[in-house]
């Protein structure tokens, strides 16, 4: 296989869009700057929902509430959980079962007792893609290896950045 010539690299400084349409993350950097920075990247073409959303787990479910949520049983989600107390609901793309209004329920891959702690999500065919959390401490640019041909979004690619400074992709 050839080298790939068409590699883009995109820039943010707050929450956003690096680009709309089908895409491979290539490589990544960033920097922090407070305690619980975090990064993560969403495959969607609307940004996450994050206001008011909270979660809890009991053993491997957990709960997600959220106002006028909109789900029916059988969509799936993309999601992010915030850490409390050094723990977290595992990220990934879940189906998910609506018990409410407000409510749906999802099978986490781990288990655990988690309280009320705040998520973020896409759905209507939005994937999470990846997230990466950098200690306060932490004063150094990060650039994690991505292997292979990259990791593919095929709706467009979102960063959702909590204290994080800059945020640099490369894509094609």
């Amino acid at each position: 296989m050839g080298m790939q010539y068409d590699v883009k690299q995109g820039h943010l400084n707050q929450s956003g869009f690096f680009v709309l349409g089908r895409n491979r993350v290539k490589g990544i950097s960033f920097f922090g700057s407070g305690s619980d920075a975090t990064l993560v990247l969403f495959d969607t073409t609307t940004a996450p929902v994050t206001a008011s959303v909270t979660y809890a787990r009991s053993g491997t479910t957990v709960t997600v509430t959220k106002v006028a949520h909109g789900l029916v049983t059988g969509d799936v989600v993309g999601i992010h959980f915030d850490s409390n107390t050094s723990q977290s609901a595992t990220d990934g793309n879940y189906t998910i079962t609506r018990t409410g209004a407000d409510t749906f329920t999802l099978t986490d891959v781990n288990t655990g007792t988690i309280t009320s702690t705040a998520a973020s999500y896409v759905s209507g065919g939005g994937r999470w893609l990846m997230t990466y959390e950098i200690d306060a401490t932490d004063t150094f640019s990060n650039a994690p290896f991505i292997p292979g041909e990259g990791v593919l979004a095929v709706n467009g690619i979102y960063a959702l950045m909590t204290n994080i400074d800059s945020t640099q992709i490369f894509y094609g």
